[in-house]
């Protein structure tokens, strides 16, 4: 591998996603680079922070709601060699079967709303999930981008922000720690900065005061990053001075 493109591995290093003689001859390359070494230091951090940024506290109900599940649903049945079934006779048979059914049809009747209920659950948790692994894969994806590079910020009091930026990917991530809540009825907006103009960037979630969050929206032409605390739902240019303003990394 041409030494040029070894400078472009350390969002994958950093990831794993390097194996066997790749992964040793960019080892090999780690050793005598500084500033590789400094950015595959950034990136292990941030994903680090990424993992304790995405967590999510089960709501409160999901236990009950699951030992309920639980007790509903049948345990799968021993299997029966065909020669015991045999001696069942056809009339025993036609009437165990039109006990069985009666009983299901009762406890359909009974419990109908109650499954529904649980079905609307845990539709409700799987989808939840789904979207929470949707995310965490596209921040991963940023992340381990080969050109994928890196800047740190001080914000006020102890906070700190990094921003990853993989322009293969047109693509960014923004990593805070240590925010402060913002008041009842505001929230944290982050925005593009595209020669003199601010582009709305997506919103942070309000309950965190770590986390991470995929900008929405492409790369283009932005230079800089911006966090403004706007009215909740966010708005369509910034409404305060900026607390932060960080340079996208270059490429």
């Amino acid at each position: 591998m041409k030494p040029a493109e070894l400078h472009t591995l350390t969002g994958a290093y950093a990831m794993y996603a390097l194996l066997g003689e790749e992964r040793e001859e960019f080892e090999c390359h780690l050793a005598a680079c500084e500033a590789c070494r400094q950015e595959v230091d950034e990136l292990t951090a941030t994903a680090g922070r990424l993992g304790l940024a995405m967590t999510t506290t089960p709501p409160a109900h999901l236990k009950a709601s699951v030992l309920r599940q639980i007790r509903t649903v049948r345990q799968e049945p021993p299997h029966t060699p065909s020669a015991a079934r045999t001696l069942v006779r056809p009339s025993r048979r036609h009437a165990l079967a039109r006990f069985a059914l009666a009983a299901c049809l009762a406890a359909t009747a009974a419990c109908g709303g109650i499954a529904v209920w649980q079905y609307q659950e845990a539709n409700t948790v799987r989808g939840q999930v789904q979207t929470a692994q949707r995310q965490y894969q596209q921040l991963a994806e940023v992340l381990a981008a080969p050109d994928a590079k890196t800047t740190t910020g001080q914000f006020a009091g102890s906070a700190t922000g990094t921003l990853v930026a993989a322009r293969s990917r047109n693509q960014a991530v923004f990593l805070a720690s240590g925010l402060s809540r913002p008041p009842t009825g505001k929230v944290y907006q982050l925005w593009f900065a595209d020669t003199g103009t601010m582009r709305p960037a997506g919103l942070m979630d309000p309950t965190r005061t770590t986390a991470a969050v995929l900008l929405s929206g492409p790369i283009d032409n932005a230079t800089a990053m911006g966090l403004t605390l706007e009215p909740a739902g966010g708005s369509a240019h910034p409404t305060t001075t900026p607390l932060a303003l960080m340079r996208l990394p270059a490429v």
